[in-house]
């Protein structure tokens, strides 16, 4: 048998917990950039549309898009009416939380129990995250007008946010998949 193929039949508890710290990394430096304005201002547009979520801000859709502020750029008027709309308070739990879901889908390398809690709240995370396609006019390139051969908008034209939530398909299987492995081991334990 091929050497290669021999070593990748026989990785596949390293590659889950590969699996398992990437989901910490991403969680964590996403998380932990909560703490920071651009970073929450950039979250408004999901949580505001999202009938899951906006009731955690003050102001409602779309009065948002009047406080924008550019990533790397502060507007001392947004960020006070970010303040008022509850965006920061909001991204503090919300990375607080991320960073403990990255925690516990790590930690399942070595405890099974908080792996798969870990493992169905990184699954349950990214569902909600995925709504935002369905809930955020954002995530859709705007119709911009243009007439060369024919405006491209709207579904299925994601723009840059909805390249960025698409990809919580695949976090939600990688989460499904530590699941997956911590719940055979607690099975094995339990025989």
């Amino acid at each position: 048998m091929n050497p290669l193929i021999n070593f990748l039949a026989n990785s596949q508890s390293y590659f889950i917990n590969l699996t398992r710290m990437s989901i910490f990394i991403v969680m964590v430096w996403i998380g932990g950039l909560k703490a920071y304005h651009y970073e929450a201002d950039g979250i408004v547009p999901f949580v505001a549309n999202s009938p899951l979520m906006s009731f955690f801000y003050t102001n409602k859709a779309p009065e948002y898009n009047n406080y924008k502020n550019p990533e790397g750029k502060t507007v001392r008027k947004n960020i006070e009416w970010n303040k008022e709309n509850g965006t920061y308070i909001f991204a503090y739990g919300l990375g607080t939380v991320i960073i403990i879901i990255g925690l516990l889908t790590f930690l399942g390398i070595w405890y099974n129990k908080l792996g798969l809690l870990g493992g169905v709240l990184t699954f349950g995370m990214s569902l909600v995250t995925l709504t935002f396609l369905i809930t955020t006019p954002e995530t859709y390139v705007p119709n911009l007008g243009g007439d060369f051969p024919t405006p491209q908008f709207g579904f299925p034209y994601l723009s840059g946010a909805g390249r960025l939530v698409i990809k919580d398909v695949i976090m939600m299987a990688a989460g499904l998949m530590c699941t997956s492995d911590c719940a055979r081991k607690l099975l094995k334990q339990t025989k």
